[in-house]
C-alpha cells in the first residue's frame, strides 16, 4: 500500500444524517449565493440615486476585499474550533453588515457597510465546503451536488429578478433587508443541524498581520485601477504612488509568508502541485464570473437600453449556465478517470462564447445574447466544483480548512482584481466620465457607441482571463479521487 493509503478518519455519517446537516448549512450558503446575484442588477440604480458611477465597483470590491482577507482565517478558525461557532459568527456579521447597507445615506457609507458584510459573508461558502469535506469523501461528493445546485439555481434565478424588481419598482435597500429574516432562520437551523457533525479540531495559529498586509496591498491596487484614467492620469504621482505602495505591501506579505511560524497562506499548502495550479484556474474563472455579473447590468441597460427588471431576466442564462456546468462536472468527476477533461472542454467553450460577444458587442439580439451567456456560464461552472474537490483531495484532514480557505482566498482575490479591472476598462475605454453615463441613463438614452466599444474590450479581457484559467487547469495534476479519508500528513 502506498503513501496515499486510507486511514481511519472522522466517524462516518449516514446519508440521512448528512442530508440533515446539509439542509441547515445550505440556508447559510444561500445567503452568500443570493447576495452575489441580487446586488448586481441594482447597481446602476444605486449609482443613479447617489450620482456616483465611478465608485460603484467599490460596492462589490469592498465586500470582496474583506471577504478575501477573512477567508483563510475562517478556514483556520474552523480547524481550531470546529465549523459551528465560526458559522454562527459569520452569519451574525453578515446580518449586521446587511442592516448597515440597507440604511446607507450615501455611497461611502454603503461601501463601508459592504466591507462589514463581507467579513461575515466571505466565509459562508468556504464553511459549507469545509463541512462537506469533513462528512463526505471526494469520490462521493458528486452525489450531493444536487443539493448545492438547488441553492445556486434558486439564487441565480431569484437574485437578478428580485434585484431588478426591487430597484425598479420598490427600493434598492430591500436587497439587503431581505437578508435579515433569511439569516435568522439559517442561524437557527444550522446551529441545531451541526450538532451532528463529527468532531473536527486541529491546532493552528492565526496570522492577523499577514491578513492586514494582504488587504492593504489589495486596496492600494484596487484604488489605482479604479482611479487611473478617471480621477488621475495613469502616469500621475497618486496612481504611481498607489501602485508602488501595493508592490511594497505585496513584498511585505511575501516576506511574512516565509518568516512567520504559521503564515496566512501556509507554504506547505501552496507548494502542493494540485493546490497551486487548481487555485490559479479557480481564481481566474471565478473572477471572470463575478466581474461579468457586475458589469453586464450596465451593458444591458446602458448599451442595449433594457430596464433594471429586464436586465435581471437577461442575466438568468449566465447564472443558470454556471449551475448547469457546476452540477454536471460535480456529478461526473466521481465517475470519470480523466475528470479534468470536463473543464478543459467547458473553458474552451466559454472562451469561444466571449469571442462572439467581443466581435458583436452591440449587434446581438437579446435571445442570441442569452444563448451565448448560457454557454459562457456553463463553461465557467465546470471549473468551480472540480477545482475545489481536487485541492481538498490533495491534502490531509488537518489541512482541510486551510486549503479550502486558500482556494476561496484566491477566488475572492481574483474576483476583486478582475472586477476592478473590468470597471477601469468601462470608464477608461468608453471615453465617457461616470456622470455622463449616468446622465444618459437618467434620460433613458442608450450609450451604444462608446460604451459598446468599451465592452468589446471587457469581453476580450474576460476571454483572456479564461485562457489563463485553462492554462492552470491543463497544468493541474489529475490525481485519483479518494473514496474515504484524506492522505497522511507526510504527503
Amino acid at each position: 500500500m502506498d503513501a496515499r493509503s486510507e486511514q481511519p478518519g472522522s466517524p462516518v455519517l449516514g446519508h440521512e444524517e448528512i442530508r440533515s446537516v446539509l439542509t441547515g448549512v445550505m440556508l447559510a450558503m444561500f445567503l452568500s449565493a443570493l447576495d452575489q446575484t441580487i446586488v448586481a442588477t441594482a447597481l446602476p440604480t444605486i449609482g443613479v440615486q447617489f450620482r456616483d458611477l465611478e465608485s460603484l465597483s467599490w460596492v462589490v470590491t469592498a465586500y470582496l476585499l474583506t471577504g478575501t482577507a477573512v477567508t483563510p482565517l475562517i478556514g483556520k478558525l474552523a480547524d481550531i474550533h470546529g465549523p459551528r461557532p465560526v458559522l454562527m459568527g459569520s452569519i451574525g456579521l453578515f446580518l449586521v453588515g446587511s442592516v448597515l447597507c440597507a440604511v446607507a445615506p450615501n455611497m461611502l457609507w454603503l461601501i463601508l457597510a459592504r466591507a462589514v458584510q463581507g467579513l461575515g459573508g466571505g466565509g459562508l461558502i468556504a464553511l459549507a465546503q469545509i463541512i462537506i469535506g469533513i462528512m463526505v469523501a471526494p469520490r462521493e461528493r458528486g452525489r450531493y451536488q444536487g443539493y448545492f445546485a438547488t441553492v445556486f439555481i434558486t439564487s441565480s434565478i431569484a437574485g437578478p429578478v428580485l434585484g431588478g424588481f426591487f430597484a425598479e419598482h420598490l427600493h434598492w435597500s430591500l436587497i439587503f433587508w431581505i437578508n435579515v429574516p433569511l439569516g435568522l432562520v439559517a442561524a437557527a437551523m444550522s446551529f441545531r443541524a451541526l450538532t451532528k457533525l463529527p468532531a473536527h479540531h486541529h491546532p493552528h495559529r492565526l496570522d492577523v498581520v499577514g491578513a492586514l498586509l494582504m488587504c492593504a496591498a489589495t486596496i492600494a491596487m484596487m484604488l489605482a485601477l479604479s482611479w487611473g484614467g478617471v480621477r488621475f492620469a495613469w502616469g500621475s504621482a497618486p496612481i504611481l504612488g498607489l501602485l508602488g505602495a501595493s508592490v511594497v505591501l505585496w513584498v511585505g506579505f511575501g516576506l511574512r509568508l516565509v518568516s512567520t511560524t504559521e503564515p496566512l497562506l501556509p507554504l506547505a499548502v501552496l507548494s502542493n502541485r494540485v493546490v497551486r495550479t487548481g487555485v490559479v484556474s479557480a481564481a481566474f474563472a471565478m473572477g471572470t464570473l463575478v466581474g461579468l455579473s457586475i458589469e453586464l447590468p450596465l451593458y444591458l441597460e446602458g448599451v442595449l437600453g433594457l430596464s433594471a427588471s429586464q436586465s435581471g431576466l437577461a442575466l438568468i442564462p449566465l447564472m443558470a449556465g454556471v449551475v448547469v456546468g457546476a452540477t454536471g462536472s460535480g456529478k461526473l468527476m466521481g465517475r470519470l478517470t480523466h475528470y479534468k477533461r470536463i473543464p478543459l472542454v467547458g473553458l474552451t467553450m466559454g472562451i469561444a462564447s466571449l469571442a462572439v460577444l467581443a466581435l458583436m458587442p452591440a449587434g446581438l439580439p437579446v435571445a442570441v445574447l442569452g444563448g451565448v451567456l448560457a454557454l459562457t456560464g456553463i463553461g465557467l461552472g465546470t471549473v468551480l466544483p472540480l477545482a475545489t474537490v481536487s485541492v481538498q483531495n490533495a491534502v490531509p484532514m488537518p489541512q482541510l480548512g486551510i486549503v479550502t480557505g486558500v482556494i476561496n482566498f484566491f477566488r475572492s482575490l481574483g474576483s476583486a482584481v478582475i472586477t476592478a479591472g473590468f470597471g477601469a476598462i468601462v470608464i477608461g475605454m468608453s471615453g465617457l466620465q461616470g456622470h455622463e453615463i449616468l446622465e444618459r441613463m437618467l434620460d433613458g438614452q442608450a450609450t451604444t457607441g462608446p460604451l459598446a466599444d468599451a465592452f468589446r474590450w471587457v469581453f476580450i479581457a474576460a476571454a483572456g482571463a479564461l485562457v489563463l484559467s485553462l492554462a492552470g487547469m491543463i497544468a493541474m495534476e489529475e490525481r485519483p479521487l479518494r473514496s474515504s479519508t484524506p492522505p497522511p500528513l507526510s504527503e
